[in-house]
């Protein structure tokens, strides 16, 4: 094992296996909430879009915010209050189906009010992890991570389509309940990391966001990443939005093979994030990023083919090419952005991501509901497909693609303790 291990580190071991619950009970929830909303409640799609949208609405509403608040807040509380949070809220989802009470409206607020606690647990969770590791074990950190997101995509969700099979979409939200709750436990062996440099309390709180979002805008990287990404988000979610509409209702088919196509994405995404680092220590991390995204992008317009026999295995197979692609910008984009970062925007720049990012989540659900109500649900998915299929411009069109390694620190103006507004960066002709 490496000197640089994050592996070494017991605080990475235990935020990982408490990521590791809480992720499982995200990816079952992923699969449940919209099935309860098509089996149970008898939702449209434009009612389904509206679910989808109001689990990631809060990141455009708190998004910004909820940085410069996590920059002054005791983080590993905040992760464990999260955690509960979301536990207690989908625990509601089953009660209320058992007590013949459940309504559309209560799954938007438990999806709205779980959002927003999603969002302190993302951009903390992103935010503490360099004060564990350190920046030289960013990038096998962010691999682990993204592995284990993909693993929990592909457990979770194809648990979440047999659960759904054997006990009822409500039922199975409360192994999300479950998840969540023993995660926030786990989270209590956690200790609290080491303090970033503090932020002027007497500084207004709109100019600690703006901080934020000139140091994501103000750099070319930053701002072809956070773009390139949101596309790809925007693509995603518009597909996937439609996807349990199409599969039960279209298709005809179960909730388990639902659950597997959705499996499908996260092979990739793990195949990905185990190839990653690899062929970026052969290439360059912006090689990578720039050839991967040329290369295995265009998969996306597979997935529209959906349907029958076949067109469902090509789908598929379009669907795990393409995540594979995000697998591989995850690892390396997120470590690109933590290491260009000072440890006191990190809260306020992981916070301006998420809010593009999930921001692109949510619209692209409420385009999805909205183009599947007017147009229908085939023209919507090719509009989703076309997104995930050129989202790699962006970053092939930027200083990123000629991008060699990642740099030795996070750049700072002179004298400031801040970002520089342009930093020189150590780049190979393509």
């Amino acid at each position: 094992m490496r000197l640089d291990s994050p592996w070494r580190v017991a605080d990475f071991r235990t935020l990982f296996s408490a990521a590791v619950l809480s992720h499982l009970g995200t990816n079952v929830g992923y699969v449940a909430v919209p099935l309860i909303a098509v089996e149970a409640l008898d939702a449209s799609p434009g009612e389904v879009g509206a679910l989808v949208t109001s689990s990631t609405l809060a990141f455009l509403l708190i998004g910004l915010p909820a940085g410069a608040w996590v920059d002054r807040m005791r983080q590993r509380r905040v992760l464990i209050a999260a955690d509960a949070a979301r536990g207690l809220l989908f625990a509601s989802v089953p009660v209320a189906w058992w007590c013949d009470a459940l309504t559309l409206g209560q799954l938007y607020a438990v999806v709205l009010i779980s959002g927003c606690a999603t969002v302190f647990y993302d951009v903390t969770g992103q935010s503490i992890l360099p004060r564990f590791v350190g920046r030289d074990g960013l990038v096998q950190a962010n691999a682990a991570v993204v592995s284990l997101m993909a693993v929990t995509n592909v457990a979770g969700r194809g648990a979440g389509g047999g659960l759904v099979q054997l006990l009822t979409a409500p039922l199975a939200v409360a192994g999300t309940a479950v998840s969540h709750l023993a995660s926030a436990v786990r989270l209590l062996w956690l200790k609290e990391p080491p303090a970033a440099p503090a932020t002027p309390r007497r500084e207004p709180l709109r100019a600690q966001i703006a901080a934020g979002v000139r140091h994501v805008s103000g750099n070319k990287e930053l701002r072809a990443l956070a773009l390139s990404a949101s596309l790809t988000n925007l693509g995603s979610q518009i597909l996937n939005t439609l996807m349990p509409v199409l599969f039960v209702r279209e298709l005809g088919l179960s909730a388990g093979v639902l659950g597997i196509y959705w499996a499908a994405g996260g092979v990739g995404l793990l195949l990905g994030s185990r190839c990653a680092r690899a062929v970026a220590s052969r290439l360059g991390h912006g090689r990578t990023l720039g050839l991967a995204g040329l290369l295995l992008a265009p998969a996306g317009l597979l997935v529209p083919l959906v349907g029958h026999g076949p067109w469902l295995w090509i789908a598929g197979a379009g669907w795990l090419l393409a995540m594979f692609k995000t697998g591989m910008d995850n690892v390396l984009g997120v470590s690109l952005r933590q290491r260009m970062t000072p440890d006191a925007l990190l809260g306020r720049m992981n916070a301006t991501f998420r809010f593009l990012l999930t921001g692109a989540l949510a619209i692209g659900a409420a385009v999805a509901g909205l183009l599947g109500e007017l147009a229908g649900l085939h023209p919507t998915l090719w509009v989703g497909g076309a997104l995930l299929a050129t989202a790699f411009l962006p970053v092939f069109l930027s200083p990123v693609r000629t991008r060699r390694d990642l740099p030795a620190e996070a750049p700072r103006a002179p004298g400031s303790g801040l970002p520089a507004p342009e930093p020189a960066v150590p780049v190979r002709e393509a």
